[in-house]
């Protein structure tokens, strides 16, 4: 009974938690290194969400960026966009923030050993991707082939610079990354993250493929996976935007019969075949 107590307590109180460090990424996100109180392990799957909340401004879900073997902190970044985010981005180390969570199906990393694995990240979908990014590199040898695929809008909005810096010059990780918009000083691949795809010479079957992004860049890219005939099994997409409460009560994410905060935010790509077909 206490530890249900406590279980219950972690998903429905905000734990008073302390930020240990804010690293500024673009003129819009920020990452925050948060802790929980008396130490205490956060014990997410890549892919999940905790719920923030500042007293008086409001509670939203955010990504959880950082690999569960990062610990006992864990990282968020926030993209500046409302009342909430706008508070967020003025705290700085020592401040604090309510923590419930996490919450929402991640990705079960267990049937992803030993396959090739493809992430394909748009924007800000790099944050929520990278927990999984850091965590097969962490585990390296249980996986085969590591692709990551970036696109942002134009260079000022490239995140986790530091990251992509050791990416690159990481024998073990292939490293492709694209913007729409140029400017002077860009001197790499200039289109949209699907002109990334077609160059990719794939063991498809033993490909896993990750998409998360903008929803727009979703069709695009599925198209592209298709042709270089990944089945529909080994692809994975996240639909973290969507999401309200966390625990299935507003309503505000449910597409059809799912609660996106539960059974999502990461879906296998046949059950969201299965959504569209019965809206």
């Amino acid at each position: 009974m206490e530890a249900m107590a406590v279980e219950s307590k972690k998903l429905y109180n905000p734990l008073m938690s302390k930020i240990l460090k804010v690293d500024i990424l673009t003129e819009t996100e920020k990452r925050f290194e948060i802790i929980l109180p008396e130490d205490q392990i956060l014990g997410h799957k890549p892919g999940q969400f905790v719920e923030v909340s500042i007293f008086g401004y409001g509670e939203a879900p955010i990504s959880i960026c950082s690999s569960p073997t990062k610990t006992p902190g864990f990282e968020l970044t926030v993209r500046k966009t409302g009342r909430l985010t706008d508070k967020m981005h003025l705290l700085e180390k020592g401040g604090q923030l309510g923590i419930r969570g996490p919450f929402g199906n991640g990705f079960d990393v267990e049937p992803f050993q030993k396959k090739d694995m493809l992430f394909v990240c748009g924007g800000i979908g790099l944050a929520p991707l990278k927990s999984l990014i850091d965590y097969t590199i962490a585990k390296r040898d249980d996986f085969g082939r590591l692709m990551i695929l970036y696109g942002t809008k134009n260079p000022s909005e490239i995140l986790f610079k530091e990251d992509i810096e050791v990416w690159q010059n990481q024998d073990d990780i292939e490293f492709h990354m694209t913007v729409d918009r140029s400017d002077e000083d860009w001197k790499g691949n200039v289109g949209v993250i699907t002109t990334l795809i077609p160059p990719l010479k794939l063991d498809t079957s033993n490909t896993i493929a990750t998409v998360v992004g903008p929803p727009i860049m979703y069709k695009f890219v599925m198209l592209a996976l298709k042709s270089k005939r990944i089945p529909d099994e080994n692809i994975y997409l996240s639909l973290e935007r969507r999401m309200k409460c966390g625990v299935g009560k507003c309503g505000h994410c449910q597409i059809n019969n799912s609660y996106v905060c539960q059974e999502g935010p990461v879906y296998p790509y046949p059950r969201i075949k299965q959504l569209e077909e019965a809206i």
